[in-house]
């Protein structure tokens, strides 16, 4: 009888001690470390002071900013600066060029380098990684060396000043992160599905367009996102390669806010926000499929 009962004991027991050790492990790492808080928090004041700043000095009067400085709290708030910055950056040229290099480029930049990606991870042929070096290579390249021939072709062609033109060149220094980036994630797509695919008789454009590229659109996204933000922020070539007031993009129109003897900082802090907020909202509606994008390679096969 006193057997039963110890033997009852024991098994009521084991599972509460078995089961004790991985809710305290639990609760341990579920309490928040106070220097990581702290650190946490300070980073992101650090992070978003320049923003608020922005915003503060977009929202008050230009005399107010001269006679208390940035980092003062406004007298007065006022909306008439925005306004005033979309005439004098002529946003409304600035945004139908830029959007059109945006919607344009960026697709084509990453179907290039999707394509080139694809061969240089997968396909077998010479001098592979000697292409794929060269190609990242141009990473390290600056594009003030390039700016004089890369101006001289455009000119021998008439394609200077000119939106279009600008498109390949856009989508040549684009090119090797993209690479970089996209051959990384194909490296990653088991090889037994494209040996499946080939057996079935599917070639290498087929397999790219209906394999490749649905299981890679999360880096795919990504690189388009990375490639925008770039795109819509690029201001070297755009003003090396563009001259006429209906060619401005958004960086080009910020300039106009630069006077020879004064600055508009009001009016600048209110161009900035302009040209700022649209790529802003896209990052944070898609800024998933880029953490998606950047770890889904490190996961896949």
């Amino acid at each position: 009888m006193s057997t039963d009962t110890l033997g009852n004991s024991t098994r009521a027991h084991t599972p509460t001690g078995a089961s004790a050790a991985p809710r305290l492990r639990k609760r341990l790492k579920s309490r928040p470390n106070p220097a990581v808080t702290v650190g946490a928090v300070i980073g992101a004041l650090i992070w978003v002071t320049p923003l608020i700043l922005l915003v503060i000095s977009a929202l008050r009067p230009l005399s107010d900013f001269l006679s208390n400085g940035p980092v003062s709290w406004p007298s007065e708030f006022t909306l008439a600066n925005f306004p005033e910055a979309w005439e004098a950056g002529q946003f409304g040229t600035a945004y139908l060029n830029s959007t059109f290099l945006l919607l344009v480029k960026v697709p084509l930049g990453v179907f290039v380098a999707a394509l080139l990606a694809y061969a240089l991870a997968k396909l077998e042929f010479p001098f592979r990684n000697v292409i794929l070096f060269t190609v990242v290579l141009g990473m390290t390249i600056p594009i003030y060396i390039a700016i004089v021939p890369l101006f001289t072709m455009l000119r021998n062609v008439g394609m200077t000043d000119s939106i279009v033109g600008i498109i390949p060149a856009y989508v040549a220094f684009g090119l090797p992160l993209q690479v970089l980036i996209l051959q990384a994630f194909f490296r990653r797509v088991p090889s037994e599905l494209i040996e499946a695919a080939r057996i079935d008789g599917a070639g290498d454009l087929r397999i790219f367009f209906r394999l490749i590229i649905p299981l890679s659109i999360p880096a795919l996204v990504t690189v388009a996102i990375l490639d925008g933000v770039a795109t819509w922020n690029e201001l070297f070539l755009a003003l090396s390669l563009l001259s006429s007031e209906g060619n401005r993009t958004i960086p080009l129109g910020l300039l106009n806010f630069q006077g020879q003897f004064a600055t508009n900082y009001t009016g600048l802090a209110a161009g900035i926000l302009i040209a700022v907020v649209p790529i802003l909202l896209l990052y944070t509606l898609l800024q998933k499929y880029i953490v998606g994008g950047l770890t889904a390679g490190a996961t896949k096969g």
